[in-house]
């Protein structure tokens, strides 16, 4: 008899934890697996890679609802006869605006507004996983029916105690905590250290051969640059440190040197990151390029890939760039040691645009040191595909 799965996650936008999931789930054994697949948005670009053995479960009541315009939310409710909805909305709107908040805060903020309005799943399932932190876990703990619940954990974030305790209550009813790194797995412990004996490493998987077809095919760069094309991968948002990038690109450019700086991304910083590039003249060097469903021709026809994360899970886009054989410069973040040797497949720099900026101009000037580091990618193990078998014997 089949397994009946639920994978629940925010979207499919083209982000580490997103590409991880369509990548396990291309790899799942469907003549033993039945698999839902349950999302908040469902506008991402990575739903087209969903396996079609996949049930993508229909959208919730509220996220329909949230995607109506005020008005029209309204004017349903009063047809309805039923405020709870644009009650909950409200009040999640006006508790937003309060004041800036970070992303865990932002979860429980949506948690406690929105929960009482969400339905539940009906369905009994074998396993229930909820593939990130935050909204899906709350989502999984409290609204699905399991034999066993499983939560991923990808993204190394320390928790203040009022949010430690408002998610220990949901992580109580979870069998099993994965994280994506062992420094994943450090912090999260460090801040739930009840869980300790209960939480295991399974690395954010990727398919060597997937990439490598899919860099040779679909668009890349067309603007006939001649230069040197740096390339940084993530979400427009202040965890991704593209504040030290636009400092560091300042920098390049000061130092006369021939390049461009392109980045795959939305995010809610893109008018502060447009604002800066014009304020600092950099309209010419650091280029937005939106969202694409195939990043890897971008990666692979790069010189450079750079990182200025502050914090990762692990850094997908790191592992995706050395199995194109790019050269990296990352910041030293906690998860980053988990793949990256210094000086050996890239170079691991100070979380600053003084340190980016030295690394750049270190493989642009030292031809030895990039070809070196080229030559050991060459050599690098492609690919984890056998992290599959870790989420089989997981689910039994």
């Amino acid at each position: 008899m089949k397994k009946n799965l639920l994978f629940v996650i925010d979207s499919l936008d083209c982000a580490g934890a997103e590409k991880s999931l369509v990548t396990l789930l291309s790899l799942l054994d469907y003549s033993k697996n039945s698999v839902d697949l349950m999302l908040f948005a469902h506008d991402g670009i990575l739903i087209d890679l969903v396996p079609r053995e996949v049930n993508i479960i229909k959208p919730l009541t509220y996220t329909e609802f949230s995607n109506l315009s005020l008005l029209s939310a309204f004017i349903y409710s009063v047809k309805k006869l039923n405020f709870k909805m644009i009650a909950a909305r409200l009040k999640y709107s006006l508790d937003i605006r309060r004041k800036s908040y970070n992303n865990p805060q932002k979860a429980r903020l949506f948690w406690q507004a929105i929960s009482p309005v969400i339905e539940n799943n009906t369905k009994d399932y074998d396993v229930a996983i909820s593939y990130a932190q935050g909204i899906p876990t709350f989502y999984v703990s409290e609204k699905v029916k399991a034999k066993r619940k499983l939560a991923w954990v990808n993204v190394s974030y320390r928790l203040d105690e009022n949010e430690k305790t408002f998610q220990q209550k949901y992580y109580d009813q979870f069998d099993k905590i994965v994280a994506v790194s062992e420094s994943t797995q450090e912090i999260f412990n460090e801040t739930f250290d009840q869980y300790t004996n209960n939480t295991q490493v399974i690395y954010d998987i990727n398919n060597a051969d997937f990439i490598m077809k899919m860099a040779n095919i679909g668009r890349s760069y067309d603007d006939e640059f001649n230069g040197i094309r740096i390339l940084t991968i993530g979400r427009l948002a202040q965890q991704k440190g593209y504040d030290i990038a636009m400092d560091a690109c300042k920098k390049l450019k000061e130092e006369g040197i021939n390049f461009r700086w392109y980045v795959l991304g939305k995010g809610p910083l893109r008018e502060d990151i447009e604002r800066q590039i014009e304020r600092d003249g950099l309209m010419s060097h650091f280029k937005l390029l939106g969202v694409e469903a195939n990043p890897y021709p971008f990666i692979k026809d790069a010189d450079i890939y750079v990182q200025t994360s502050r914090f990762e899970g692990f850094g997908l886009a790191i592992a995706e760039a050395r199995m194109l054989n790019v050269p990296v410069v990352t910041t030293r973040f906690d998860a980053v040691y988990n793949q990256m040797v210094d000086e050996k497949n890239g170079l691991v720099v100070d979380m600053n645009a003084d340190g980016v900026s030295e690394g750049i101009m270190r493989l642009i000037n030292e031809k030895d040191t990039k070809v070196k580091i080229i030559d050991y990618l060459k050599t690098e193990k492609k690919g984890n595909q056998e992290e599959i078998k870790k989420f089989n014997q997981l689910i039994g």
